[in-house]
């Protein structure tokens, strides 16, 4: 089998290794996991972090010689993987998710919680309504498939599953496995990104799926009811896909990013689809990617690629036009806009160390006034691709603004995850 997805080089392993499915293109490097240290020792690090941060000095972490976000200067060694650290000074209003060496961590307020252990999670994402977190989990399992040339070969295969899990950590549902079978042997698919819809029956998702030897990994459609994946006629840069989805909250339009290449260099571009046409348009030019919608549909938070490395800004959702440079560290990516539409969390390297920081955005666009606010974790290591997502309950959002003349209008989405018009001002 010599399909369009069977690429050995890329996406098998022989049994000494392992074919990792958080990363089906390779372009996101393995760090090195932090030594896993007793409960009990986690906690005094704990302690003893937040006493430093209080007092303004962190006693046995090396600093690199600058601080961003309120706190203290970010340390080179990451707290052990079963802590995260929160700046006592953030207030993170309703829930975030993200993921710490696989395992998914729901943060309110200043107070963290670990809801899953597998070690084996990536990608979370809250269902609108704020009752599930959608990931992908990935299990290892024998697979054996030929080779070119003829013959057979046995693989370690992390196999990837669409999963969901209550924000209390119960409930834990499989509902698409990875798996695909012909005739004696065994393979999979890719499944990485899911996006639950408004609708609450759908989720955006990318797969190679159902015959991986035929297909790259590009947006499909998961019918929740049914269990059935539809794939839309969307274009494609073979075989470099597609990734990154995101609902607009009234669930009329679907941002995702068609990936290309110019020679060495990346060159994502972030596309509309109206599920109601089945058209596709592009929203920005090359070099943008990893879309957030403000709640109102209005804006865009993107990460932003450079020769230099990435950072995050604010583009029309309109017009594409980027109206507001957040970061200028080339360090900083995977922007998330709060659900009240006054705040951007967005992950951060500092070191070898990744951290959510938040900026907070006051006014009306395109004029905001943006300001650091205090991180959301410290020292904390999380995983560099999954990013994070966030929920607010209804009762805990203002009343949502009527949108500009000529600007797209959104109405609240399920679950009443939308909120206050965020505007933006100054060009990049």
């Amino acid at each position: 089998m010599t399909g369009r997805g069977w690429r050995p080089g890329r996406r098998a392993a022989p049994r000494s290794r392992t074919v990792r499915a958080a990363d089906p293109y390779g372009l996101v490097a393995e760090a090195d996991p932090a030594v896993p240290l007793a409960a009990l020792v986690g906690l005094v690090i704990v302690a003893v972090v937040t006493l430093a941060l209080f007092t303004g000095t962190i006693p046995f972490l090396r600093s690199t010689g600058g601080s961003n976000g309120g706190g203290p200067d970010v340390g080179r060694t990451p707290v052990p993987s079963n802590v995260v650290v929160v700046d006592p000074r953030a207030d993170i209003p309703g829930m975030l998710v993200y993921v710490k060496q696989g395992n998914l961590w729901l943060q309110s307020g200043t107070h963290v919680t670990q809801i899953t252990a597998s070690g084996a999670g990536s990608m979370p994402a809250w269902s609108p309504d704020g009752s599930w977190i959608y990931y992908v989990e990935t299990v290892r399992q024998h697979g054996r498939f030929p080779v070119p040339g003829g013959g057979a070969a046995d693989y370690d295969m992390d196999v990837p599953y669409l999963t969901r899990v209550r924000p209390d950590g119960t409930g834990k549902q499989s509902l698409l496995a990875g798996l695909y079978h012909v005739g004696p042997y065994t393979w999979f698919s890719w499944i990485r990104g899911p996006a639950p819809g408004p609708d609450l029956s759908t989720v955006a998702l990318f797969s190679d799926a159902p015959d991986p030897t035929n297909s790259d990994v590009v947006l499909q459609f998961f019918d929740l009811r049914t269990k059935k994946l539809t794939k839309p006629a969307v274009a494609e840069n073979a075989p470099l896909g597609h990734q990154d989805a995101a609902w607009r909250p009234d669930g009329k339009l679907l941002l995702y990013v068609m990936n290309g290449r110019d020679g060495t260099r990346g060159t994502p571009i972030i596309y509309r689809y109206d599920p109601a046409t089945k058209r596709t348009s592009p929203l920005s030019g090359p070099g943008y990617m990893r879309p957030s919608w403000s709640p109102d549909g209005r804006w865009v938070a993107a990460t932003r690629q450079t020769s230099l490395g990435t950072d995050v800004a604010i583009l029309d959702a309109t017009t594409g036009t980027e109206v507001l440079r957040l970061t200028a560290d080339s360090r900083s990516w995977a922007p998330t806009w709060s659900p009240r539409g006054d705040a951007i969390v967005y992950l951060h390297l500092e070191g070898q160390i990744v951290d959510l920081k938040m900026i907070g955005l006051t006014g009306t666009g395109p004029t905001w006034t943006a300001a650091q606010l205090p991180d959301a974790t410290l020292y904390s290591g999380l995983d560099a691709a999954s990013g994070a997502s966030w929920y607010i309950p209804a009762d805990q959002l203002p009343a949502t603004t009527a949108p500009a003349s000529g600007s797209p209008a959104v109405s609240p989405a399920a679950g009443g995850s939308t909120g206050p018009a965020a505007s933006g001002s100054a060009g990049p």
